[in-house]
């Protein structure tokens, strides 16, 4: 640390003795008894080298020309050690003179840690409350070595100690050095469960927190005796039991013996299961007139002859709780009475509902955002300083304020108010990477690769704007795009934004046609109430569709529908559209429950080239059977029709495969032109798909960021317009293609050699398709990564598979 080791013991002065009862200085002693008391005529301040003499007069409680005794300067005295800037003072009263005389506490250079091997330096400075350039006490010190000591017995290091010490510098600075002992860590030899009957210790094991020592749980931090931990395995244990009907459960002792080679802790817990209950008869009192004593208990969990279980407490407190809030009470309270039958084995329940003490919300303190300013976070709360409390209302606001998307943790706690009607709210956040450099690629079965790269900004300068822009390279098509979105547009609940986009389509090798696109769209969203938000856009776009001339040439021997050449030239696309979505989870971002609906409709022919109507439905469903076993079924549909006497272009038609249907490659499933043998995909005018999907463990530790899913995905594609077909169903054998005859629509001839002939083979057949498989999610240390295996249960000979897909991105 330091270049003369040699020179420091005439440097280094021991703290403990600057903290011993020599170094310490009673402020009631501190001070030369005055002669005689008197009118102050002036103030005199001695000692002071940085600090200036008015800022020490400041803090005095007295001022020239006011009467001075010992009482007033002996509160003087306090002020002034309360100030934390001066080790000693001295206060004399001598012929109307009042002098100070100060002792400065000195200012810490730099403050090093010694000795540190299992705790990085990062960690125990977030943990001290001393830092450089900040002053000196010995009162700080103390605290900061109780924080050290203690952060290494959370870590298991019982026996750590650390000893603090100065270097004295010139200017009245020194150099605070934290000289720590770690000592070994204290391992867990085994944890013994005493008194169960109905559980193995090898099941209560599972429950505690606490787990032995062993030499392949490098990974895990609960290997090591920690005291706190011991009472938090109580209440683990004590939830297990009574969560299953053991309503007299109770730890009798849980103690901890270090072995007699110190080498590590046996945890022994002594416990008293007590008989296994029922729930009795389950009821609701309320006094308030408003609320229906009979609706409150149609919306209770618990029902009589259940297994009795806490948690199925705490769900209908909270049902009854929100309940009344949604009917104007938000002051209640809610409490559950308990009457145990010991004879019949059962517990009543009770459910006292009564108006509560009237709280308002003093003071919204917001905690945590290093980056995302106040405002961001204030707008997403229901309530504001001087509402009424409604917890309802504050478990919504937490919600909203996570589905930003911002933050990793929200937490909102009661803080005693400024009076006993007055509740303040504290928002802790733990902030997250909000911007996104992205990674992907997608294998298909005919060796095709997509790489995607875009950078993302959903936090832009901290105000809640979201920027978004991509670049996709691949064989068959290359992107470019823009977005932004401001969230409160004009300061308003809308989210306002724009998107400018290009892209181009290049299947000339494994289809018939290219595209070429460039538009921009305005959309706004807004809310239409608590649970549900519509949206408007309007988009005005460019699309150039181009053929090869020698597949639309009559004089070459065509190949393609007449309805496809057709389309080849520029398009303006003039769409307006609306939305309107209902959102019921409970979490935006990990639901485990509820529903979502969303419907929206786009209207294209008000102005521009192409008129179609096109409508769009998705919906979802998600059910948390356990914490790991998470089920969820969402379905999709849309349909797309042209009016005016325009049939739908190729590419205003819905393609389906990829990510949207897993097991089947990009536009892998849904009608094919089969000529030539380029299997071309149309796309389709219509589908329906579905997908049920169940969150399943894995069996690894937490910190490993590995999950997986099972799931299976089905639908269908299809139904293109006639004049897109071209064709007669039955007259079609595409290993021995027809060729329509010119001179008669109705008949079709064999000789593909004929000039000036259509050769048309296009399968549109509107059959399931199903597909399973596993999805597995890392969040690696680049970033998150997916995987997905898939099978193919149904489909066409002609649809086009994708067995494995991963794809991944980088946060920062």
């Amino acid at each position: 640390m330091f270049q003369t080791r040699a020179s420091r013991a005439a440097l280094v002065s021991g703290l403990a003795l600057l903290l011993g009862s020599a170094a310490v200085v009673a402020p009631g002693l501190a001070f030369a008894q005055t002669e005689r008391a008197g009118v102050i005529q002036r103030i005199l301040v001695q000692g002071n080298e940085r600090i200036e003499q008015s800022t020490v007069v400041s803090y005095l409680p007295v001022a020239p020309g006011e009467p001075v005794d010992a009482a007033r300067i002996d509160l003087a005295l306090k002020a002034l050690f309360r100030t934390d800037l001066f080790s000693d003072v001295k206060i004399d009263f001598r012929n109307g003179d009042l002098i100070v005389t100060v002792v400065e506490n000195p200012i810490i250079n730099r403050v090093i840690f010694e000795g540190n091997k299992g705790l990085k330096e990062d960690k125990l400075r977030d943990e001290v409350t001393v830092r450089p350039r900040g002053i000196f006490t010995r009162s700080k010190v103390q605290g900061d070595v109780q924080r050290i000591v203690e952060l290494y017995r959370r870590s298991g290091r019982i026996s750590a100690n650390v000893t603090p010490q100065i270097i004295e510098l010139p200017q009245k600075r020194v150099d605070l050095i934290f000289k720590i002992e770690e000592g070994p860590k204290s391992g867990i030899l085994s944890v013994n469960i005493l008194g169960n009957k109905a559980f193995s210790d090898n099941d209560l094991r599972d429950v505690v927190v606490t787990e032995e020592t062993r030499w392949f749980k490098f990974f895990s931090n609960n290997a090591n005796y920690d005291p706190d931990r011991l009472e938090y395995d109580k209440e683990q244990l004590r939830k297990h039991y009574r969560n299953r009907g053991y309503y007299d459960f109770r730890v009798t002792s849980a103690v901890a013996e270090l072995a007699p080679d110190k080498n590590g802790f046996v945890i022994t817990y002594t416990v008293d299961e007590g008989p296994r209950y029922k729930f009795g008869k389950v009821q609701v009192e309320t006094e308030l007139q408003k609320l229906d004593k009979t609706v409150l208990e149609s919306l209770l969990v618990v029902r009589s002859g259940q297994v009795y279980q806490d948690e199925q407490i705490e769900q209908a407190t909270d049902a009854l709780t929100f309940a009344a809030g949604a009917a104007g009470f938000a002051f209640v309270d809610v409490r559950p009475r308990y009457t145990p039958d010991r004879d019949k084995g059962v517990v009543d329940v009770t459910f006292s509902v009564r108006e509560g003490p009237r709280v308002y919300v003093d003071r919204i303190d917001i905690v945590g955002n290093n980056q995302t300013l106040d405002y961001v976070i204030r707008r997403e709360m229901s309530v504001v300083e001087g509402d009424a409390y409604n917890r309802a209302l504050v478990d919504r606001s937490k919600r909203q304020i996570r589905s930003l998307g911002f933050f990793k943790e929200v937490d909102i706690t009661e803080v005693p108010g400024t009076s006993p009607d007055r509740t303040s709210l504290q928002v802790k956040i733990e902030e997250q990477p909000t911007g996104e450099l992205s990674f992907s690629a997608g294998y298909s079965s005919v060796d095709q690769l997509v790489l995607d790269l875009g950078i993302t900004q959903r936090n832009f300068r901290g105000r809640g704007q979201d920027v978004r822009a991509r670049v996709s390279v691949g064989s068959l098509r290359q992107q470019l795009d823009f977005s932004f979105t401001e969230p409160r547009f004009l300061g308003r609940d809308v989210a306002a934004g724009v998107d400018v986009y290009g892209y181009r389509y290049d299947l000339s090798e494994f289809s018939s046609y290219k595209t070429t696109t460039f538009g921009t769209t305005f959309r706004a969203n807004f809310p239409l109430g608590i649970d549900s938000r519509g949206a408007v856009r309007y988009t005005l776009r460019q699309d150039d569709i181009q053929i090869d001339g020698l597949l639309c040439n009559p004089s070459q021997g065509v190949v393609l529908s007449a309805s496809l050449c057709e389309q080849v030239g520029k398009r303006i696309t003039s769409l307006v559209g609306y939305g309107g979505r209902l959102d019921r989870r409970n979490d935006y971002l990990n639901p485990t429950r509820g529903y979502y609906v969303d419907i929206n409709q786009d209207l294209a022919g008000l102005g521009g080239d192409v008129n179609f109507l096109r409508t769009d439905l998705e919906a979802g469903w998600f059910y948390g059977i356990t914490k790991d076993f998470i089920f969820s079924a969402v379905g999709s549909a849309g349909y797309v029709v042209g009016w005016g006497g325009d049939n739908v272009r190729i590419n205003d038609r819905y393609y389906k495969g990829g990510l949207n249907f897993r097991g089947f490659e990009t536009a892998g499933i849904g009608p094919r032109d089969l000529s030539l043998q380029r299997a071309d995909a149309l796309g389709g005018k219509a589908f329906a798909i579905g997908t049920v999907e169940l969150t399943v463990p894995t069996f690894l530790p937490e910190q490993y960021g590995i999950k997986a899913a099972v799931f299976s995905d089905f639908g269908t594609l299809g139904l293109l317009d006639k004049a897109d077909r071209n064709y007669r169903p039955g007259d079609l054998d595409c290993v021995n293609p027809q060729i329509i005859d010119p001179t008669d629509p109705t008949k079709t001839i064999n000789n593909p050699a004929i000039p000036g002939t259509r050769n048309t083979c296009i399968r549109d057949n509107l059959s399931l398709r199903a597909s399973a498989g596993v999805s597995i999610f890392w969040k690696s240390p680049m970033g998150p990564i997916r995987f997905d295996f898939s099978r193919v249960l149904a489909k066409e000979i002609y649809d086009r598979k994708e067995t494995f897909r991963f794809s991944t991105s980088t946060r920062f």
